[in-house]
């Protein structure tokens, strides 16, 4: 059993992040953008309609964890400003107050007898849609549900 099956949830620290309004724009994560830059034979169809439903819905945005996980494909940086400038990607910072609910999730992940010692790069990009009222898409919701229950996401 892994540390995030049934780990308790994170407490948010403010109400301003329980809203119950729809999702803005679309946070995508890095699997979904590796599914179409690798051209991955079961996922690339899956994520390209996602980003098309979803960019249709609305803005699709990265924040630099995103851009960090998905620069280890290109040898200089110039090549990956050169692929993402072809998507319609919105930039967005970190915001504070989502590095602080990181840091809340990961205190929960090593609560839960998690391995790691320090925090993950899903923690951030997941407390950051939350905190930005932002839905997720991703394929790998497991670890979001688990910490972050009530953040929306597209998933398959």
């Amino acid at each position: 059993m892994s540390a995030t099956d049934n780990a308790p949830e994170v407490r948010e620290p403010s109400a301003q992040y329980l809203q119950t309004q729809q999702p803005k724009a679309t946070l995508v994560d890095s699997c979904v953008l590796i599914d179409v830059l690798a051209d991955d034979p079961q996922w690339c169809d899956w994520s390209l309609a996602q980003l098309e439903r979803c960019g249709a819905q609305g803005a699709l945005v990265i924040n630099p964890i995103i851009l960090a996980e998905i620069s280890p494909r290109f040898e200089r940086a110039a090549d990956l400003e050169a692929v993402l400038a072809a998507l319609p990607l919105v930039r967005e910072a970190l915001p504070w107050d989502a590095a602080f609910m990181a840091g809340q999730a990961f205190r929960v992940y090593r609560q839960s007898k998690g391995s790691k010692t320090s925090p993950m790069p899903d923690f951030y990009i997941g407390a950051h849609a939350l905190v930005s009222n932002l839905q997720l898409l991703t394929r790998d919701a497991a670890r979001y549900r688990s910490y972050f229950p009530r953040l929306a996401m597209v998933s398959p």
